[in-house]
């Protein structure tokens, strides 16, 4: 069925060769690549790269060949030309990186989870509100997923009316191969806390809200009795300051038979319609990911958001960081979806002993 919506150009680069350099430090998780990869599409150059393995940051160099391999913290931190300084080393070490470059007088931006604990969230709004820098943090399963972006457009445009709910899934495949640091609470912080940041983010762009309260939240390790340090399963219903509300589950249930890490979904009701976002995997057809379903009061519609949206937030991030702007996502937004991501987990009933 054809629609009656007209979208935003896709994104071009915001600056020139050389206008926006950046540094990559701790490559413990693959979005490091991500991150990279659209702060390059962007127009941003990488010049520097660290990691404790050594091997490691020669293979990112490699990849990026504008990448030279740093000596120290300290040699990218004292690069004038550095502006802002990419992490995702362990999710404990992220605010203790970010919060580093900062204090060097440069621009962070961390992978999610973005910290794990409430004295590094207290540390992270102390530093940026004293400095003015940025403490940006990939939200990727909305920031670099176009059904999520086709989602807010859409959303833009009126096609649901007010947003009154967002239940959102991010079930995931634990694999094989994984790190020590990915069991251990202390380091990855708790499956709300990790992967559930993701929702939260989602959850208060889509319906517009600044605050929130979690209603309950539990947690759980069924199946993972040899690791006792991993949750699971985890979920998490929460109520916004604009009578809104959100729905988060997260698990490590993916099962071998789908193609992709994790059938991620969300599910947005709104007073005039409602969309259902299939970000990675439209099971059963030959769709492939990237699907976003539409139903409202003209009719139901199916978009393949691959190729519509591209990824603004890296062009929009790189501005505010030379403009002393926030079009990206305003400071607050990023700390809020963090929080309540800590006191889901913080909160959480575990259900298994």
């Amino acid at each position: 069925m054809s629609h009656p919506y007209t979208f935003d150009p896709l994104p071009e680069p915001v600056v020139g060769p050389g206008e926006f350099r950046f540094a990559a430090v701790g490559l413990d998780h693959g979005h490091i690549y991500g991150m990279t990869d659209g702060l390059i599409q962007a127009g941003a150059e990488v010049t520097w790269v660290l990691d404790r393995d050594v091997e490691k940051a020669e293979d990112f160099a490699k990849r990026y060949p504008t990448a030279r391999v740093a000596s120290s913290e300290q040699e990218i931190l004292d690069d004038p030309h550095v502006r802002l300084v990419a992490t995702a080393a362990i999710a404990s070490e992220r605010a203790p990186i970010g919060l580093r470059a900062i204090e060097a007088g440069k621009h962070a931006f961390v992978d999610k989870a973005p910290l794990t604990t409430f004295e590094q969230l207290d540390a992270a709004r102390e530093a940026t509100a004293r400095t003015g820098l940025k403490y940006a943090v990939y939200y990727g399963e909305r920031l670099h997923t176009e059904s999520s972006i086709l989602a807010s457009q859409l959303i833009e445009r009126g096609a649901i009316g007010e947003v009154l709910q967002v239940a959102s899934f991010g079930p995931h495949r634990v694999g094989g191969g994984r790190p020590s640091w990915f069991y251990d609470k202390d380091q990855y912080g708790g499956i709300l806390c990790d992967i559930g940041s993701h929702n939260f983010d989602q959850i208060l762009h889509y319906t517009g809200a600044t605050d929130g309260s979690i209603l309950s939240s539990t947690i759980a390790n069924y199946a993972h009795p040899d690791t006792p340090g991993l949750d699971d399963f985890g979920d998490a219903h929460v109520a916004l300051d604009n009578g809104a509300s959100g729905y988060v589950r997260v698990d490590w249930f993916t099962p071998e038979g789908l193609g992709v890490f994790g059938d991620g979904r969300t599910i947005i009701l709104g007073t005039d319609g409602y969309m259902e976002l299939r970000k990675y995997a439209d099971i059963t057809t030959d769709n492939g990911g990237g699907q976003v379903l539409l139903v409202n009061q003209e009719g139901q519609y199916r978009f393949d958001a691959n190729g519509m949206t591209g990824f603004p937030y890296f062009g929009r991030l790189i501005r505010d960081c030379l403009d002393g702007t926030e079009t990206a996502m305003t400071q607050a937004h990023a700390f809020k979806a963090a929080e309540l991501s800590l006191q889901a987990q913080a909160a959480a009933l575990v259900l298994t002993p």
